[in-house]
């Protein structure tokens, strides 16, 4: 996957949407992201996990992502395709677990609605909201976490890594 650029339509979400709300309790009997996928904010926006595209741009206000530790919660949002969740701010067991199997995360403010087309440049730091017309910049991520997102996240980073090494060391 190319994590350079990202351009999806826009689900936006309000402050502290917690992890139960993104895949409701009740589902945490499968760590399959497509069957977590299915039951994605069931509870509070019904129809997401019918018209969610791959791409698609979550943007939210302050803690996104807090209540549990549970992995399950950022799975979901990669089995329904998610490009990238941006938020001004997230709970930090979330934000890790999130890189940790390769979803992108920005902390950025974004005045964008529902159905808004973002664009998202990660080399550059800029969000251009092609709806409005409006640009957002932040913080560039570094070289090794797009590595590390592009890889899948730390599993499968850290085994191409050693692949990599033992190939020349061989």
């Amino acid at each position: 996957m190319s994590l350079r650029r990202v351009r999806g339509r826009v689900w936006r979400f309000g402050a502290n949407v917690d992890t139960d709300q993104i895949i409701p309790a009740e589902y945490l009997v499968t760590a399959d992201p497509k069957e977590l996928a299915k039951h994605a904010f069931e509870k509070v926006k019904p129809e997401f996990a019918q018209r969610v595209r791959a791409g698609d741009i979550i943007v939210a206000d302050e803690n996104f992502g807090c209540g549990s530790s549970r992995e399950h919660a950022p799975r979901a949002l990669m089995g329904a395709g998610i490009g990238v969740v941006i938020a001004k701010s997230f709970a930090r067991i979330f934000f890790r677990n999130s890189i940790n199997i390769g979803l992108p995360l920005i902390e950025a403010s974004v005045d964008a609605g529902e159905g808004d087309e973002l664009e998202v440049d990660f080399s550059e730091g800029i969000i251009r909201n092609l709806s409005t017309g409006k640009e957002y910049s932040f913080k560039p991520l570094p070289e090794f976490l797009l590595n590390l997102l592009e890889s899948g996240g730390l599993v499968e980073y850290t085994k191409r890594e050693l692949e990599k090494l033992n190939k020349a060391q061989a």
